[in-house]
């Protein structure tokens, strides 16, 4: 992978800029409450946008996508529609009343004379009779997907109340090749597994990469020089460098909430503690100093805490600790091995990853070790990463009979489960694209 490529990446992802916005009416009476348990997904009629633009099916299609993963919208099939659209701004509500949509998003597509699109959409409230919402965004023709994830995103949050997480990436490890010869790529991809791009060549290992907050570096580890170390890549340059000075295998990076430093691991001695270093010092700390195990550090969503794995207690369990490494407590106490745990942005849930008969799946629980659930029941289910929202989960789902690892979502209900790519692992998810 060339510097050049992946300098036109950024680009990319930066070319979509939001040129306008309209007030929606104050009274809404569509709404959601994703707080109350399983929803019923909402019917929802998303047309192909009309408009000169070769886009314009593609994007709607794009946001049904979107909106159909996250289980609470059921975009009705095109098939049923009574009224063709041909105007965005006056829909006949009777015609989509009969089919039974709840909602309607009407939109437009058009190539400017400056040769940028202009995409506008309208949410509208189909029972009631009322719009919802309204936005129009100019972008680069080639965003046209990203434009997509903004549209869905915003209806997802009118009828929810809560942010969307359909504008973000997703950094990974691309496999390919021969079991025993595995070659493995850092990648990033959009979240519904769309465009995916090779940061690394493949030349050597790279394993666990993850986010900053401002999504312009990743934290991953890596054998460039033979040794495993952590490394930060940064997007927007193309260049990496390895973190720190340490003698010793490091590994297991997460960054922390402000993106000012990275906790990890260090093994030395065939024991593991964490430390965290401070980007902008690169001045470290330890934290752990227990004769075990300690890895998989992930900072609490205001930084005050960090929860991580230990065979302190005899087994590999999950723990919470203060930022400075006081007050460290066992939290996990179920049966089997927990490891891999993963603070929610929303910092009322932890995601892990437990090892009981012979399986491994994906659960959650609440950072005082209440409330464990298990979301998922494959036969090799691990590493979760969290969506910017705090709704739903990616993880790596081990392959059987011969097929490569995969990686899977589910919603925090585990009732929503879908596949989003094959041949990849280790996902982490990165915020919300800014716009």
């Amino acid at each position: 992978m060339n510097g050049s490529s992946i300098l036109r990446f950024a680009r990319l992802i930066g070319a979509a800029l939001i040129t306008g916005l309209l007030a929606a009416p104050a009274h809404a009476e569509l709404h959601v409450d994703i707080t109350q348990g399983v929803v019923q997904p909402i019917p929802i009629a998303i047309p192909d946008f009309i408009g000169t633009a070769p886009q314009s099916a593609q994007i709607a299609n794009v946001v049904r996508s979107d909106l159909s993963s996250s289980g609470l919208f059921r975009p009705l099939d095109p098939k049923s529609f009574i009224e063709q659209v041909r105007d965005i701004n006056s829909p006949n509500f009777n015609n989509w009343r009969v089919i039974n949509a709840q909602a309607l998003v009407t939109g437009q597509a058009t190539l400017q004379p400056d040769g940028q699109l202009r995409v506008d959409f309208r949410l509208w409230d189909v029972f009631g009779g009322t719009e919802m919402d309204n936005r129009g965004i100019t972008a680069a023709p080639e965003s046209w997907r990203r434009i997509a994830h903004i549209i869905a995103d915003r209806i997802y949050e009118r009828i929810t109340g809560e942010k969307g997480y359909f504008d973000s990436r997703v950094v990974f490890i691309s496999e390919s090749g021969p079991a025993l010869k595995r070659r493995k790529r850092l990648a990033i991809m959009d979240q519904d597994g769309a465009n995916p791009f090779f940061l690394t060549s493949g030349d050597y290992l790279v394993l666990t990469p993850r986010f900053d907050p401002t999504q312009q570096t990743i934290a991953y580890m890596s054998y460039v020089s033979g040794k495993p170390r952590v490394y930060l890549f940064n997007l927007e340059t193309a260049k990496y460098e390895v973190l720190g000075t340490f003698s010793n295998m490091t590994f297991s990076p997460r960054f922390s909430p402000d993106g000012n430093k990275v906790v990890m691991s260090l093994e030395q001695n065939g024991n593991s503690d964490i430390y965290v270093m401070d980007l902008r010092t690169r001045s470290s700390v330890r934290l752990t100093s227990d004769p075990s195990i300690d890895t998989s550090p992930s900072f609490s969503p205001d930084g005050t805490q960090i929860t991580f794995e230990s065979d302190r207690g005899g087994s590999q369990q999950i723990y919470v600790m203060n930022a400075d490494g006081s007050n460290p407590h066992r939290i996990s106490f179920g049966a089997g091995k927990n490891g891999t745990p993963v603070w929610s942005p929303r910092g009322d849930l932890i995601a892990f990853t437990k090892q009981a008969g012979g399986t491994f799946r994906i659960g959650v629980m609440h950072p005082d070790g209440s409330g464990e659930h298990l979301l998922t029941d494959g036969w090799a289910d691990e590493g979760p990463t969290w969506a910017p929202n705090g709704r739903v989960l990616m993880f790596t789902r081990g392959g059987r009979g011969g097929l490569g690892a995969q990686i899977w979502s589910v919603d925090i209900t585990g009732r929503n489960e879908r596949h989003v790519l094959s041949n990849a692992s280790d996902p982490a998810w990165s915020p919300l694209i800014q716009q």
